[in-house]
């Protein structure tokens, strides 16, 4: 997926539904920042957990930004003044290429970033460079197995789902990341399920906003037509009370050795 400029703004209109700010205090929760603290955010998007852990490191700490998006980035720029907390530093770079020094950082947070990363034992080699021995990595990603979403024609359902894991490098990650985290030289020291659910069409939603996406993304691939692609996404607006997802996000935090 090209996250060109109207690709980001649709993700950062998700990114502000209530469902995702949930997410966010949860990975907040598990960062568990200091005032101090030097953080990068690996895959920084469009800068709002950026913001929200500036506040929380103070004048005193540091955040750093990367992402491979010029579009996401200049969306984050936005956010990167945040009253009580350091400038946030943002820069066009990759996780398999992070441009710091080493033991560079005290905490390191990725957020559906990974799922994007054909090379995720190289990328965590660069992420435990960049620690401080001790230092810890809070990773949260999607097993899309886990999304069920009802709709009035299963079959076109499950082909367009299909068709939209190819936006993916592994759409199922999390079911490895434990073992790939240890063979890294990490020690896994907390796992949740982060769930986002919608029990009926709600515009303002995480799932509502998925739908441009997804049918943004999914025509001319596994034989999905344009109309098809109109036609899934008007069915599931049309469901109203009806309607129902459930997507679950795993989390994941560890130790440098």
């Amino acid at each position: 997926m090209q996250f060109d400029l109207g690709v980001s703004q649709q993700v950062e209109a998700v990114y502000t539904s209530a469902d995702v700010v949930e997410q966010r205090r949860v990975v907040r929760a598990a960062l568990a920042l200091r005032p101090g603290d030097r953080v990068l955010d690996i895959g920084v998007g469009p800068g709002l957990l950026a913001a929200e852990m500036a506040a929380e490191v103070g004048p005193d700490g540091r955040i750093c930004g990367i992402d491979i998006s010029e579009s996401m980035l200049a969306i984050a720029a936005t956010r990167a003044e945040v009253a009580g907390g350091p400038t946030i530093e943002l820069e066009l770079a990759s996780a398999g290429r992070i441009p710091h020094a080493a033991e560079s950082f005290d905490v390191v947070v990725s957020t559906q970033v990974f799922e994007y990363i054909e090379d995720v034992a190289g990328a965590l080699e660069e992420v435990r460079r960049v620690l401080r021995p001790g230092g810890r990595v809070v990773l949260l990603d999607t097993d899309w197995d886990s999304l069920v979403w009802r709709s009035s024609d299963d079959e076109r359902m499950r082909r367009v789902l299909t068709a939209f894991e190819q936006h993916l490098a592994d759409p199922h990650l999390p079911r490895t990341f434990d073992d790939v985290l240890t063979k890294a030289g990490f020690t896994v020291t907390h796992l949740q399920a982060v769930p986002l659910l919608n029990a009926r069409y709600d515009e303002r939603s995480y799932s509502a906003g998925l739908i441009d996406i997804v049918a943004g993304f999914v025509p001319g691939r596994d034989k999905v037509t344009d109309v098809e692609a109109k036609a899934w996404a008007d069915d599931l607006r049309g469901l109203g009370s009806g309607y129902f997802f459930s997507l679950n996000r795993y989390l994941f935090v560890a130790s440098a050795l």
